[in-house]
């Protein structure tokens, strides 16, 4: 009775512009072990990340276009590494039936997490290739062919539609009848200081604490006290599926006098019961006037 080889398994990601050297050497070498071979592509939720910028149906070509013989397979990430095991093994198991499988993999490879039934054989690297590098060598080079910019085009419109997070700030004085604006250099209206949250904030609320900071100079506050949030109505994205989402903050100065810093030319107090004629007489950011109004509403006095 003849036994049946068992069939090759790489599990990769490929994350890079094309296979380099190291590629070709893992595949060819488990290529001349198995009659069969089969490439799982690791599919990440994220798309368009910087770690895996390339589609599971992007990469399947490039494989297909050097080895056209080759099975490839998506298999999406998991949190769990118990679950994307077991995720593995069915996907094996239900293609191919009642076949063996050896799986393979190089340098940070799935191996040290995967738990399944399979076994598993760690090849060590034929050369220090990082696909980390490859990709921020070709990161910022512009092509002069139309694949290039349909690439471009297939990548934005594959992207989810995303919401950009930004933060305002109203910042009170005199027992919250005096409230801050700034003035960006090429406007003539006026604005709460605030801005876009970056990825190094661990809250909105710090975020806020970081843009008061940056365009105010060294002042003490409060803590952010929670408003409202809204989308706001940015002639920048009017047109475009993705929107900006604010979330206004309060404070009240402690300490210290602002001084306009950053994005900020210049900055002045009002009294809160002005803020509707500020409004009518056209002195507020168009995007801003609902920021406004809702702390009129709130806070304004019979004063």
């Amino acid at each position: 009775m003849t036994t049946q080889k068992p069939t090759g398994v790489i599990i990769a990601r490929f994350q890079t512009p094309s296979l380099h050297e190291g590629h070709l050497q893992l595949i060819k070498e488990v290529r001349s072990k198995h009659n069969r071979l089969i490439i799982i592509l690791g599919v990440s939720p994220i798309k368009g990340g910087r770690k895996n910028p390339l589609d599971y149906y992007t990469r399947e070509r490039m494989l297909k276009q050097l080895f056209p013989d080759v099975i490839v397979l998506p298999l999406s990430d998991q949190a769990s590494d118990k679950v994307w095991s077991r995720k593995l093994d069915e996907l094996l198991g239900n293609n191919l039936g009642n076949e063996t499988f050896i799986l393979y993999g190089s340098r940070d490879s799935f191996i040290p997490f995967y738990s399944g039934r399979f076994p598993t054989v760690a090849l060590p690297p034929v050369q220090d290739f990082n696909a980390t590098a490859q990709r921020e060598a070709v990161s910022d080079k512009v092509f002069d062919t139309e694949e290039f910019r349909a690439g471009i085009i297939y990548s934005t419109y594959n992207l989810y539609p995303k919401v950009y997070p930004t933060v305002d700030i109203a910042l009170f004085r005199n027992n919250r009848r005096e409230l801050l604006l700034g003035r960006k250099p090429a406007e003539n209206a006026w604005r709460l200081p605030g801005g876009f949250a970056d990825p190094d904030d661990v809250s909105f609320d710090a975020a806020a604490a970081r843009e008061l900071r940056e365009e105010c100079g060294q002042i003490e506050t409060s803590p952010m006290q929670y408003e409202m949030s809204l989308q706001m109505d940015d002639w920048r994205y009017r047109s475009e599926v993705d929107k900006i989402i604010t979330t206004l903050f309060s404070a009240d100065l402690l300490f210290g006098e602002p001084a306009a810093d950053d994005d900020l030319s210049a900055m002045r107090w009002i009294n809160v019961n002005a803020i509707p004629e500020l409004i009518a007489q056209g002195e507020i950011v168009s995007t801003h006037i609902p920021l406004l109004k809702k702390l009129a509403e709130k806070y304004s006095t019979n004063d």
